[in-house]
């Protein structure tokens, strides 16, 4: 009887040993399309390393970085068809699943990255973010200032009618169009990664993002021109999958949260640094930096272009501006 009992005990025990490596087994993909240099990668393997800490490694996180499981759009399919678990994107994509949330990328509706932050603690952020996660089953655990969103180009630009006739490239999302073609520019959708040799071998002459991308891409090397547009103060998600999120224990759930958010604010940090010193880094690099009337370009894009157009409802968006 003994004997039968030390079997079943130590058969027991060895189902255990295996679950708990099982469960130690577990490992997610967390993927984006920026580059290693890049806080939004940075950061996102320090996230990877504290979820292991904090989960005394249920989990193990592999970050890929620079679009090694795609390009955005795909990654986006990625959480939907399980190639991904975790991944960082605009929410101009999450807009393709639920538009209302693309409202954030209408140019000048975010007066600067601290009124971007308070919307992400706003009951406006919560009914829009609730939304896409009803549509998708994706969960957004978290939002990083990605940048203040500038132009480059060959062409001098100094107000917004020089860009009329303008070959840039802009991503194929609707809002972000909304500017360059308010000023009468002819917008060109190319894939982030292709952007630098589309610059290089004159398929565009102008391109746009924030001053951090543009080191990062070393879009100066092609453009002689960094005009300060200043025309979407932009951000990215942190988005967990629906297959993923529902999987998680309420207590892997609030870790999972903490620390993406903690990394979050890391990068955001690190961004909103970068960005104050880049104008003078442009300066000494022989870059001409001009500084606009965003007036004149705000003015332009309100007069030109209506929500409707994109789908968006002006009531979104003067719930975001009117965000303290």
């Amino acid at each position: 009887m003994t004997f039968r009992l030390k079997t079943i005990l130590g058969a027991t025990a060895l189902i255990l040993v295996s679950a708990l490596a099982a469960q130690a087994e577990t490992v997610l993909k967390w993927a984006h399309v920026y580059e290693t240099s890049e806080p939004f990668h940075t950061e996102s393997v320090w996230a990877a390393e504290e979820i292991a800490k904090r989960t005394e490694g249920r989990y193990k996180v592999e970050v890929y970085p620079a679009s090694q499981l795609g390009k955005e759009a795909d990654i986006n399919q990625g959480l939907k068809l399980g190639t991904v678990d975790i991944i960082i994107s605009g929410s101009s994509f999450a807009a393709r699943d639920f538009k209302p949330i693309g409202v954030t990328y209408f140019p000048y509706i975010f007066r600067d990255p601290s009124h971007l932050l308070a919307y992400t603690k706003s009951d406006i952020f919560k009914r829009l973010s609730k939304g896409y996660e009803d549509a998708t089953g994706n969960h957004i655990t978290a939002v990083t200032y990605y940048g203040t969103r500038h132009t480059t180009s060959n062409k001098p630009i100094e107000k917004c009618a020089d860009m009329a006739g303008l070959k840039i490239r802009v991503p194929d999302v609707p809002a972000y169009l909304a500017m360059p073609r308010a000023c009468g520019a002819n917008t060109t959708p190319i894939a982030f990664a292709e952007v630098y040799l589309a610059l290089q071998n004159g398929t565009v002459e102008a391109q746009e993002n924030p001053l951090t991308t543009i080191e990062a891409k070393k879009f100066y090397e092609v453009q002689k021109n960094i005009v300060l547009t200043g025309h979407i103060v932009d951000h990215l998600n942190t988005v967990v999958s629906k297959t993923l999120w529902g999987n998680l224990s309420d207590a892997d759930k609030a870790i999972f949260t903490e620390v993406m958010q903690e990394a979050a604010a890391r990068a955001t940090k690190i961004i909103e640094e970068r960005e104050n010193k880049l104008v003078d880094t442009f300066k000494e690099k022989g870059i001409n930096v001009v500084t606009v009337d965003k007036a004149d370009f705000e003015k332009t894009v309100l007069e030109k272009v209506t929500f409707e157009e994109f789908g968006y409802d002006k009531a979104d968006w003067e719930a975001i501006r009117a965000v303290q």
